[in-house]
C-alpha cells in the first residue's frame, strides 16, 4: 500500500489523516513536535479502524525520519493567525516553519510529491517548491478545490440542485482576491446566470471570497477544517489512483495565463507524478485581469520573504 506521511496533527492534519485512510489510499504517518500528541490521535483513529474496516493503518511519530519512503507529504503544520498579528507576521513565522518541514523532507522522503495545505497558501507553496528543488510537478498547493467546493456548496443552497450537478471553479490566491470563474460555472448544464439573478449570484461570489472568515466567525476559536481536510484527500486520492481529474490547485506557472514564476490556483490535472498538465482554460478578460491581479499581490508577497 502506498504511503502518506502528514505533517502537523491539529485539526486539519488529523481529519486529513482519517479520510485518507478511511478510502483505504494509503498507509499514514501522522507526524507533529508536540510530544505524544500525532501518537495519540494515531491511536485513536486505528482503534476507530475497527468499525470503519479499512486496511489502511497509521502510526504518528515525533521523528520525521519516519516519513521515509512516503509516496506523498502532505504539510498542514503551521501557526493560525492570532489576535494582533499581521498577515505578514503570519507569513514571516510559517516560512520558518514550512522551511525547516521541507528541508525534513528532501533529506527522508526525496521522492515524494508534497502536498500544502498551510496558510498563506500560495506563498507557502512557492516557498517549499524553492527550498525543496524539486521538479515542478511535484509540489502543488490545496486551496482552490477548498474555494471551489465551498462555492459549490453555496450554489447548491440557492438552487437545491446536488452538489454533483454543479460546475464551478474558482481560481487565484487563496484570499480576497481569489477569482470565481463564472463563464465556466454551471448549474446541471446551464450557465448559472440563466438559474440565478445576478445580484444573487454576486452574493454567493462574495460569500465565497470570504468562505473561511464566516466559519471563524461562528467557531470563535479556531478555523476550519473538514473541508479543507476533505480538499486536500481528494487531491492525494487523484495523485496515488492516477485518476487525471482535473482539480483546480496552487501550481508553478512558466508562462500559462501570462504568468510567470509565481504558485497561483489554476486547473490542474494530477495523477501518479502529481501535476500532469496545467489546463490553460479560456477565461473572459474580466477573468484574466483579475487572476493576473490575483497572481501580482502574490508575487509582491513572495518577495518579502526573500526567496
Amino acid at each position: 500500500m502506498p504511503k502518506v506521511t502528514v505533517i502537523g496533527a491539529g485539526n486539519v492534519g488529523a481529519d486529513l489523516a482519517r479520510r485518507v485512510i478511511e478510502r483505504d489510499l494509503a498507509d499514514v504517518t501522522l507526524i507533529d513536535i508536540v510530544e505524544d500528541l500525532p501518537q495519540g490521535k494515531a491511536l485513536d483513529l486505528s482503534q476507530a479502524r475497527v468499525v470503519e474496516d479499512h486496511k489502511a493503518r497509521i502510526m504518528g511519530s515525533n521523528d520525521f525520519a519516519d516519513m521515509a519512503d512516503s509516496d506523498i507529504v502532505m504539510i498542514t503544520a503551521g501557526l493560525a493567525r492570532k489576535p494582533g498579528m499581521s498577515r505578514d507576521d503570519l507569513m514571516m513565522k510559517n516560512a520558518e516553519i514550512i522551511g525547516s518541514i521541507i528541508e525534513k523532507a528532501v533529506k527522508f522522503a526525496p521522492q515524494s510529491k508534497i502536498i500544502i495545505v498551510t496558510n498563506p497558501l500560495d506563498v507557502m507553496t512557492y516557498l517549499a517548491l524553492k527550498k525543496s528543488g524539486f521538479e515542478n510537478n511535484r509540489v502543488v498547493g490545496m486551496a482552490g478545490q477548498l474555494d471551489t467546493v465551498r462555492m459549490t456548496s453555496f450554489l447548491e443552497e440557492a438552487t437545491g440542485t446536488p452538489g454533483n450537478k454543479i460546475e464551478a471553479l474558482v481560481l487565484g490566491s487563496h484570499g480576497d482576491l481569489m477569482v470565481p470563474v463564472l463563464s465556466h460555472t454551471k448549474i446541471s448544464g446551464k450557465p448559472v446566470d440563466q438559474v440565478l439573478p445576478k445580484e444573487k449570484v454576486d452574493a454567493i461570489v462574495q460569500r465565497t471570497k470570504q468562505g473561511g472568515a464566516e466559519v471563524i466567525k461562528l467557531l470563535k476559536t479556531g478555523s476550519a477544517y473538514y473541508a479543507p481536510a476533505a480538499s486536500a484527500a481528494d487531491m492525494a486520492e487523484a495523485i496515488i489512483k492516477d485518476s487525471g481529474r482535473i482539480i483546480p490547485s496552487c501550481a508553478y506557472l512558466t508562462g500559462q495565463f501570462g504568468l510567470d514564476d509565481v504558485c497561483v490556483g489554476v486547473p490542474v490535472k494530477l495523477g501518479k507524478k502529481g501535476i500532469e498538465e496545467i489546463k490553460e482554460i479560456k477565461l473572459t478578460k474580466e477573468e484574466l485581469e483579475a487572476l493576473r491581479k490575483s497572481a501580482q499581490s502574490i508575487k509582491e508577497n513572495i518577495n518579502k520573504l526573500k526567496i
